[in-house]
């Protein structure tokens, strides 16, 4: 994989697999960073999405605008680039992946609430720290059981 020509460098540091995930997820996560900022700022205007029956918050509309588009490019670098050798069908882990990014849609939603309501943060700090909180709940459920290969 190209991907893989950029590994040497972290050999001593990094698995081969926990690279691509560092590189993959890096990537990813960078461009749901930018969308929401995007979204946040530019689309939303920092105003309220209003819809004919409920009015979202823009920095949670800024989530969900960002992970429409980042959630799918993140399963298929992890089916495809990360974790190839798993064995499991691809409908096997779509469904697995789709219970962390609902898990992980949970948790952000939660983490931004607490950062921008209740303690006053900065929404795209907070987006950030809660990224961060993430990848490390994403990481150790997807090595150790969504994508994890057959035995």
């Amino acid at each position: 994989m190209l991907i893989d020509v950029f590994y040497p460098p972290f050999k001593k540091i990094f698995s081969l697999q926990t690279f691509r995930y560092a590189a993959c997820g890096g990537v990813n996560t960078f461009l749901d960073i930018f969308l929401f900022f995007v979204s946040y700022n530019f689309v939303l205007k920092k105003n309220d999405l209003v819809l004919p029956f409920v009015t979202i918050s823009p920095h949670i509309a800024a989530f969900i605008l960002g992970s429409s588009i980042s959630l799918p490019i993140g399963f298929y670098l992890n089916r495809y680039v990360v974790f190839p050798q798993s064995g499991l069908k691809g409908h096997h882990q779509l469904q697995r992946y789709l219970l962390v990014v609902v898990m992980c849609i949970c948790l952000n939603y939660i983490f931004l609430k607490l950062f921008v309501d209740y303690l006053g943060w900065y929404p795209t700090v907070s987006k950030i720290v809660t990224t961060f909180i993430i990848v490390v709940f994403s990481y150790t459920s997807q090595t150790f059981y969504f994508f994890k290969a057959k035995q």
